[in-house]
């Protein structure tokens, strides 16, 4: 069998590490890098490099921005009595899409995995109590996978048993997220009605 050169190998290694690519999807997209340019190579690197040089988690809602506060963090149109809790920035962006919400958010980066090794210490989850203050209601817009209820749930006991925030409401994104659903591949009509249908926790 033909050996692969080392420059090769090393790069499908590093392909496979990608969410969601595994060997093949690896070894098609880096043959296809050698057919490129080298100029057109030198470009997507230079964008990776970037990608980590030019961007900034926001120090209030963790969301990915260029600056910081993120210009969501920063709009005075929004309503600052309501806060979104969603896993990952892509879910924020499915949500802003919907053109239905107009609170601020929070981005928790994860959510508690025992089985992972993912504790509420290894996510954004103890800030989100700083920020409560003058916060009316708390949407908890984890995906409706086993995580992402635990993760609500873990919230919910952690917000009652601080004994700060008693008048706060908190509830839950209900109908048009079908059980297992991912929200960052949810259109904008199924988040708004998932919006518009949240109950009490």
């Amino acid at each position: 069998m033909a050996k692969l050169p080392k420059a090769i190998t090393k790069l499908v290694e590093e392909f496979e590490k990608l969410p969601g690519i595994g060997p093949k999807s690896a070894q098609r997209l880096v043959f296809y890098l050698l057919r490129v340019p080298e100029s057109k190579v030198q470009d997507f690197a230079n964008r990776l490099v970037d990608l980590k040089k030019n961007t900034v988690l926001c120090h209030l809602c963790h969301h990915v921005s260029e600056t910081d506060p993120c210009s969501i963090c920063d709009d005075l149109n929004r309503d600052p009595k309501k806060i979104l809790v969603v896993e990952e920035p892509l879910d924020l962006i499915a949500v802003e899409s919907s053109d239905k919400y107009d609170g601020f958010y929070h981005v928790l980066h994860g959510v508690i995995s025992p089985l992972n090794n993912i504790g509420p210490d290894q996510i954004y989850l103890y800030s989100l109590l700083d920020r409560l203050s003058g916060v009316e209601e708390l949407i908890l817009a984890t995906n409706p996978t086993m995580e992402g209820e635990a993760t609500a749930l873990y919230i919910t006991q952690l917000i009652k048993e601080s004994g700060k925030f008693n008048d706060l409401k908190i509830t839950r994104i209900g109908h048009g997220l079908p059980i297992g659903a991912d929200i960052e591949y949810a259109d904008g009509v199924t988040i708004a009605r998932a919006l518009e249908g949240r109950r009490g926790m």
